[in-house]
Order: C-alpha cells, then structure tokens, then sequence
C-alpha cells in the first residue's frame, strides 16, 4: 500500500495560550495502511538563519490492533488515542516556538495490524529521524530500541506500563512517560492505607497484565503496610456480555466468587475489562472496590479539573472531538517534554534535548500542580498519580504524610535503591 504524507504543525498563534501549559489532537485516516512523513528532514540536517525558525522532527509510531467490545455501549473506543495527544503537544510546542524562533513538526507512522512496526521504523530513521514518540507495547518497545537503526535516538513510551521495561529489561535510549504498574499500585495503596483501608481480597484475571498488575498490588501492600487477606484467580472470558441470561448469572456468581476472609476493600486486577465492572454493588460484602475497576489509579482522567486541567481538557476536546484518555495525555506530555528541553536549551538536536531532559534542571509542567521530571536511575517520568471513579476525581497520590528525602513522588513506584536497572549509555 503506498505511504501517505502527513504533516502536524501549529501556523498561527492562539491568544491567550499559556506557554509553560498547553495541549491538543486530531484524528486518524488511512487505518490499515502505513502512514508516513515522507521527506521531512531533521533538525540536525537543516541549515537556518536568523529569519527561519529551527525545526525539531519528531515521529509518532503505533500500530492498530484488535480491541474487546467495550463492556458497555455508553463507551467507545478512539481509534486515535494516543495521536491525538502527540498532535496537541506539537501546536503547543509550536504555540512557544513562534517566539523562540522554533518550528515542531510531527511525522506519523501507523501500522496496520500484523504489519512490520520495524519496517516503519527504519523508514523514519531512514528519513533522519531521532525522537520517537512510541505508543507500543512493551516487547515491540524494546524490539525497536534494540536495533541498530536506533543508535543515537531517543524514544518516549507513552503505553507500556510494565514494571521490567524500568528494571531489568531498561534501555538507555528509552524514556518512560506513561506511570509503570509499580507507581499505580503504590499511587492506590498510599490512600487505601491513608483511609485505614487495610485488609484486602485480590481478585486477579487470568491474563498475562491482570496477573502483573496483581504482582505489583501485594508489593505495595507489603510496601506500605496492607495485607492482602485472600487472593483468587477469575477467568472472565466466559462471562456473558450485555445479555439478560449473562446479567443473572452475574448477580449469581459475583457474591460466591467474593466470599472468604472479611476485608476492608475489593482489589480487582482486570486489565482488560473482562469482569471488574461487575463487581461493585454485587460482591458479597458490602465493600469498596478498587483497583482496574471501581478507584482507579491513572496518569489523566476526564473528571480532572484542578490546576488548570480543564483548560487542557477544553483544548482537547476542541481538537479531537471527545475526551482526553490516559495515552493522549501520555503523547501530548512526551511532545511538551522536547519543547520544553527545546525551549529551555535553544537547541534541537537530539543529543543536547536528551542531556537536559535527564539532567536536574528539566521540568515540565503537566497540570498535576508541580513540575514533573525524569528519574535519572531508570528513564521514568515523576508524576502525581489521580485516584478516580467514574464521574470524580476522588484524590491524588503521593498522599499526606508519606515522606521522602528527595521528593514525595519518589515514593511512588521504584526508588533508586531498589531499582535494578543498570543503564548503559
């Protein structure tokens, strides 16, 4: 299929816009086909002067893939998360650049499903391309950081959350934008502690993330001073959807699977949303229920309004058309974060964008109410965590009273002690 040019800047200025805090998307076209900037050249490789702004190339990479049907048909599935986020960082960036002689262009790569995600990364590299905004799980991540074609770039994760792409299976070209497992579990279990909320049944799924998420709740548990009382495993793939016989077995099996050890709160490890929606209001005691479900711990969420965050969830929905999830916002903080390093350096080559970003002077303001930075020990991004439910922001972790040396959001997710990636520049 041939490729097809796209191209994301900002021409105008916004009035009134806020440069330290800005945001905005757009959506996608040409889903199965790879889609490619083609003959953009990068910053490195163009000569400017005074009167041509300087021009940072950045590459969005993700490939589409099968989704469940959504548990219920209030909700929708984008088919342009995540892109959208990358494409409201560039106008803001390019907001910034109108005053410091800057342009942020955005090359788009997506994949068709079961296409070769390598073969359009090389393209981009071909091109001359060094940053990389990747929307990808955590096994293609590393499949692309590992090539040779990658030397000397850096990528920005903005979906995989699993806790060894920060620990053993960390790369030093990678940066970690969206909040690993670790920080999630930690970020749910400083307010469930804080709520004296101590004595938890874990139910975990049968899946490969269910189970690594479970993994990280009784670290934190054991971490911070909870106790998982009962654990069990439930396979959801056999549970009836959106039928009338499905709905009664529910309100039959719900209240027998929850049934044992008396508890303070329902953990429900279910990543996929095959059943923790089906948890709250038919467990077997009348209990809160948190975790996947119920009181999520997540990077953004739509109910979010403090500290200006209603004005990026204005923006963005001018932009896309519908809220702001967990991986736009992700997209559009990677973006910020080169503006940001772009703006703060005067520079656009990747070297000296990279040396600030991991240095101590870099902070970027994400409307969480703090600048937020990255931990030099394993690339991932410091970042209050918000404690959600459906239709509220219910509070915003690291909570009151748990202390730390450095900075209270280190206490969310690996500290430096413990860590156990040893990067290798």
């Amino acid at each position: 299929m041939p490729d097809a040019i796209r191209r994301w800047s900002l021409k105008g200025k916004r009035p009134g816009t806020r440069w330290w805090e800005c945001p905005r998307r757009v959506m996608l076209t040409g889903a199965l086909s790879v889609v490619l900037s083609a003959g953009s050249i990068p910053a490195s490789a163009q000569q400017t002067d005074a009167s041509t702004p300087a021009t940072v190339d950045l590459a969005y990479i993700t490939q589409l893939v099968d989704r469940a049907p959504p548990l219920s048909l209030l909700d929708t599935t984008p088919a342009d998360e995540g892109l959208q986020g990358a494409r409201l960082g560039i106008e803001d960036n390019n907001t910034t650049g109108i005053f410091t002689q800057q342009k942020f262009v955005l090359s788009e790569a997506v994949v068709a499903q079961g296409e070769d995600v390598a073969a359009a990364f090389r393209k981009l590299a071909a091109a001359g391309h060094k940053i990389f905004i990747t929307d990808l799980p955590a096994a293609t991540l590393l499949a692309l950081a590992d090539l040779p074609e990658a030397k000397g770039a850096l990528f920005f994760n903005v979906q995989a959350r699993d806790d060894a792409l920060r620990g053993t299976d960390c790369r030093a070209n990678v940066l970690h934008v969206t909040p690993n497992r670790a920080m999630l579990a930690d970020a749910l279990a400083q307010y469930l502690v804080w709520k004296q909320w101590k004595r938890w049944y874990l139910l975990a799924g049968t899946g490969d993330g269910d189970k690594l998420y479970a993994e990280a709740i009784k670290r934190a548990a054991q971490k911070f001073g909870a106790k998982v009382v009962e654990e069990r495993a439930y396979d959801g793939g056999s549970t009836a959807r959106r039928t009338d016989t499905g709905h009664a077995l529910i309100q039959k099996q719900m209240p027998v699977l929850t049934q044992g050890a008396d508890y303070d709160v329902l953990v429900v490890a279910d990543e996929s949303d095959l059943f923790g929606e089906y948890l709250p209001y038919r467990s077997f005691r009348p209990r809160p229920v948190a975790g996947t479900q119920g009181l999520v711990a997540t990077a953004w969420h739509r109910t979010h309004e403090q500290w200006g965050g209603t004005q990026l969830q204005n923006r963005f929905e001018k932009l896309g058309q519908r809220p702001m999830t967990e991986r736009d916002y992700a997209a559009w903080l990677a973006v910020r974060s080169i503006g940001e390093a772009a703006t703060r350096t005067a520079k656009t080559d990747v070297t000296s964008l990279d040396g600030f970003i991991r240095g101590n002077d870099f902070g970027v303001a994400g409307f969480k109410g703090q600048k937020l930075s990255f931990r030099p020990w394993d690339g991932q991004l410091r970042q209050p965590v918000l404690l959600a439910a459906a239709r509220t922001l219910v509070s915003v972790s690291p909570q009151e009273g748990f202390l730390h040396q450095r900075t209270e959001l280190d206490t969310l997710g690996f500290d430096q002690p413990e860590s156990k990636c040893r990067l290798k520049r």
